[in-house]
């Protein structure tokens, strides 16, 4: 059928996508609607679709099973309906499907590999220029980083006060050639001159955006997408009701076939003064109502919590509310909300003048490992003022800290993890301590030098010791012990012990 464009192939999990020209007249992002219903023996689902501009209509499925499926289109966007169909088939490379809450405290993949979130944090990178970008997606290549944050309208805030190369909305900005970072406050929400048409969409910034989602798929890292913000000088954090959900129904439509995104509805929800907790609830219900995968879903604070019990939020997202106890509260927070704990702000590894900027290294590589040994999950981010004055978490581009290299050696560690997730355990007043089950233990000393350490299980198992210098990335084999024993250690910072009974089969 001419104006029909659809592949009849998809692996299991990744994205049909059906192209479809229809009606210009008026303004079809919201004068005209387009549904797409995907049929296979095993489900059926329901999905909206999206006007992506000069003419065309596109409708986006994630198949969940392998085998065949058929699909039929319809809707006000034209006369006529369009049915098809297309072979699911199984999935290849490091395609396992989209994570979900395994264990109630952890996270797999939908195949049922576990996975082991190491975060970070580039929130304007896709606001860069193309080049920038590109340095982006090469230093995330050879990195630990399985999850990215990253906002889906531009940011205005120190350190990156520099235009788009694109809006989300067709119109005029304000002139940013009087912004400084001192009249920042002055600026902060809706700068003078701003003329947009929030009825409007610029299909050219989603798609620049969401060919990067689609990058990021490939290489095996989740897109925790945040939604909407409070750093802005354009005035997208202050639309109205009407407008907000317009844009809400847009991006699930556009984005949520992608097998990696994660919702994040607001980085620092409460800094947002024009939006209630009213909103935020009509945010969530819009999502549960629209997003027919149920992909995670959560919501960043800077002071208070959400209420994470909330049932539509699947994990915690964590911005620290003390200045030095950061990972120190998992323990905490899994018994208070029953969920995965995920603290997506610690602090970076930096140097500029903001205290949320400026730790080292070694303290942030310290956070990470008390949020994983007491059953959590811990975010980077890096703030180095550089030469050529891009700061990665903002702007992407390359890395200059020493944290990176040590969290994917944390990363090796998780990998060898029996079951699935650590649970932390109780011990000595002085250690943090975590099972994996099966005879697994790891114990953590942080920034305590002890010289040795005694331990006791049982009287009739072996177990196999190693001593992990977790800053220098050392493992040593101490040998195997029973009963209750001994271990020596060299009196330094940041050392663990990993513990694992011997199999007597």
């Amino acid at each position: 059928m001419p104006g029909f464009i659809y592949s009849d192939i998809v692996e299991r999990w990744d994205v049909f996508e059906a192209a479809v020209h229809g009606r210009t007249e008026g303004n079809p992002f919201v004068d005209y609607d387009i549904t797409g219903v995907f049929t296979h023996k095993n489900e059926t689902k329901q999905v909206e679709g999206f006007y992506d501009g000069e003419g065309l209509y596109k409708i986006r499925f994630m198949p969940s099973f392998r085998g065949s499926y058929t699909f039929e289109i319809s809707g006000s966007f034209s006369s006529e309906s369009y049915k098809g169909s297309f072979e699911c088939v199984a999935p290849t490379g490091n395609n396992h499907g989209p994570v979900r809450v395994a264990n109630t405290y952890h996270f797999s993949y939908e195949d049922g590999s576990p996975y082991y979130s190491i975060g970070t944090t580039c929130y304007a990178w896709t606001h860069q220029p193309a080049e920038q970008q590109e340095k982006t997606l090469e230093t995330l290549k050879g990195s630990a980083f399985n999850k990215i944050r990253f906002c889906v309208f531009p940011k205005h805030y120190d350190y990156n006060l520099s235009e788009p190369i694109t809006y989300p909305y067709q119109g005029v900005p304000c002139d940013s050639s009087k912004l400084t970072s001192e009249n920042f406050m002055e600026f902060n929400g809706n700068a003078p001159g701003n003329e947009w048409d929030f009825s409007r969409f610029n299909p050219r910034h989603f798609q620049l955006f969401e060919q990067r989602i689609k990058e990021l798929m490939l290489l095996g890292i989740q897109a925790d997408l945040i939604i909407m913000h409070p750093y802005d000088r354009w005035g997208f954090s202050q639309m109205d009701a009407k407008w907000d959900d317009l844009y809400w129904k847009y991006v699930i439509a556009r984005f949520s076939a992608f097998r990696n995104v994660w919702w994040s509805l607001a980085n620092e929800y409460d800094v947002m003064t024009k939006k209630d907790l009213s909103d935020w609830e009509r945010y969530a219900a819009i999502i549960c109502e629209k997003d027919v995968y149920n992909r995670l879903r959560s919501i960043h604070n800077c002071r208070p919590f959400y209420d994470y019990s909330r049932p539509w939020i699947t994990h915690c997202s964590i911005q620290r509310q003390d200045v030095y106890k950061t990972a120190e509260c998992v323990d905490e927070w899994r018994e208070r909300y029953k969920k995965p704990v995920v603290l997506d702000e610690i602090a970076y590894e930096g140097n500029i003048e903001h205290g949320w900027g400026n730790i080292s290294g070694r303290e942030l590589v310290r956070r990470f490992w008390e949020a994983t040994c007491r059953g959590g999950y811990a975010g980077h981010g890096e703030t180095y003022l550089a030469e050529d004055k891009y700061l990665w978490w903002s702007h992407g581009g390359v890395l200059h800290g020493e944290s990176p290299e040590r969290l994917k050696f944390l990363q090796s560690i998780l990998e060898e993890t029996p079951c699935g997730g650590l649970q932390p355990i109780q011990a000595s007043w002085d250690e943090v301590a975590a099972t994996g089950g099966s005879g697994y233990y790891l114990y953590y000393y942080g920034f305590n030098r002890p010289s040795f350490r005694k331990y006791y299980f049982d009287d009739t198992n072996e177990y196999r010791v190693e001593l992990i210098d977790t800053w220098d990335m050392k493992i040593d084999e101490l040998g195997t012990y029973k009963g209750k024993f001994r271990i020596d250690m060299p009196g330094k910072e940041y050392m663990a012990v990993r513990i694992r009974k011997v199999d007597s089969r």
